[in-house]
């Protein structure tokens, strides 16, 4: 008998246009991108994530710059995590804060919030010209298992200070993308954020938590070797970062 074994689908890559690098002056950014399809797609994702790449909308990308490896994929092993003091002062600041994992629908309460939250922090970027229709994309156009976390000050029905866009993978939670109330910077929301996830990888028994790219001399991802243990997609694999 003659069995002809399946065969993987292709998949294609391409590279963007370098652009001039959002973290890093007088540097340009490349990337590597493949669209998120087929029958296949979730382990695919998991794959792909595993690789290094990120998600956003129905596409997959990976850093792919001329003469810069600044971008280095970090995650957290969630059971492992150990909180520094800092880090536990601000998840008692936040016992009020209630999080609720929702269906990934945009809200105009999450854009108004989403738009302080860039012209706060990310006023020079491309996201400051973002209206309501491309936000919504970004929330809910996702081939994979995602949802939002909302954040809202002492409950259900309480005020929203943070939001967090997430993907759920066979090893882990990826965190696709956040934003919170600027105004409280003592409560550290962000960082909150990231411990809350952590402790939801560990209740739903997985693994890992991706942070995405950490960025050793740009302010706004540099933050992220913060939390400990982390590994860091090398060469050799993931390895422990420092």
């Amino acid at each position: 008998m003659f069995i002809r074994q399946a065969q993987a689908p292709l998949r294609f890559f391409r590279t963007t246009p370098a652009l001039r690098c959002p973290y890093l002056t007088h540097k340009f950014e490349t990337k590597l991108v493949t669209e998120l399809a087929g029958p296949d797609v979730l382990d695919l994702h998991d794959r792909l994530t595993d690789s290094g790449f990120r998600r956003s909308h129905h596409f997959v990308y990976k850093p792919l710059c001329d003469g810069c490896r600044a971008c280095v994929p970090v995650r957290v092993p969630a059971v492992e995590f150990a909180p520094s003091r800092s880090q536990k002062r601000i998840w008692r600041a936040n016992e009020g804060v209630h999080a609720a994992v929702v269906p990934a629908m945009a809200t105009s309460e999450q854009f108004a919030l989403f738009s302080r939250y860039v012209a706060a922090r990310h006023g020079d970027g491309d996201m400051a010209d973002m209206d309501f229709d491309d936000y919504r994309a970004m929330t809910e156009e996702s081939p994979v298992d995602t949802h939002l976390v909302e954040f809202r000050d002492g409950g259900p029905a309480g005020k929203l200070v943070g939001t967090c866009l997430i993907d759920a993978l066979g090893s882990g939670l990826s965190a696709v993308y956040s934003f919170f109330d600027t105004r409280q910077p003592r409560r550290a929301l962000g960082v909150y954020m990231v411990m809350w996830l952590i402790a939801e990888a560990t209740r739903r028994r997985l693994p890992f938590v991706y942070l995405g790219y950490w960025i050793n001399d740009s302010q706004k991802m540099a933050y992220k070797a913060r939390y400990r243990p982390i590994e860091a997609l090398g060469a050799m694999g993931w390895e422990r970062l420092g």
